[in-house]
């Protein structure tokens, strides 16, 4: 991609994950190009990388609108995303080292210091969660992880679920991740598993939960 079209990306992107655009939202090429300072022609390409993120959605008519995920959706984001971070665990459990278990301990003490106040600071919590998340990654040592999980993970429906966390939820969030900590310095792939996958539904069924958005399984 151009210049132009990372610099319309990240500008698209970060309006969708701030929520100033909200799901189900028409994305104009012209309203975009005016907003990012560039031409339509890197919008344009700007949207279909966005597309293949699962940020964007195309419609029969090929108009563009910000993704607005269906109760079925997000319980296969979610079986997918456990899956996969519940495996990355697991290998980083025999790969990861004293420095990236010190890395991992700092990222949640940083969780913790931000939902501490009289308010949580939920800006704050989640760069501090995709710390912890992207270490553990990391640790793993996989080249194929990080590209499968961009599409699970750095989603709009990282930040309306932690907004949507109670002061408890915050903490019980920690506090896995503490435990996360503890299977990993035990070099215990299958604990590191097991913690993984209750923390990535427990995170689901916190959304659904918040939003009303359980998915019909009588179907």
């Amino acid at each position: 991609m151009s210049r132009a079209a990372d610099i319309a990306y990240a500008e698209i992107r970060g309006l969708i994950l701030s929520g100033e655009v909200l799901p189900g939202t028409r994305l104009k090429e012209e309203e975009l190009a005016a907003r990012c300072g560039v031409s339509r022609t890197p919008v344009r390409d700007a949207l279909r990388r966005l597309e293949g993120e699962l940020y964007v959605v195309r419609n029969g008519a090929s108009r563009m609108f910000v993704a607005d995920w269906q109760a079925e959706d997000l319980d296969e984001l979610f079986a997918l995303r456990s899956m996969i971070e519940a495996h990355a665990a697991a290998r980083a459990a025999t790969r990861i080292g004293p420095d990236s278990l010190a890395a991992l301990e700092a990222a949640n003490a940083r969780i913790e210091a931000a939902i501490a106040g009289p308010a949580p600071d939920i800006p704050a919590f989640l760069e501090a969660n995709r710390r912890f998340h992207d270490g553990i990654i990391a640790a793993a040592a996989s080249p194929r992880l990080p590209a499968i999980l961009s599409l699970l993970v750095e989603q709009p429906i990282v930040r309306r679920t932690a907004q949507r966390y109670s002061r408890e939820a915050l903490a019980r969030s920690a506090a896995e991740h503490r435990e996360l900590v503890h299977a990993l310095a035990a070099h215990d792939p299958e604990w590191a598993r097991a913690v993984m996958t209750a923390h990535i539904r427990r995170a689901y069924h916190a959304f659904v939960e918040a939003a009303g958005a359980a998915p019909d399984r009588a179907r």
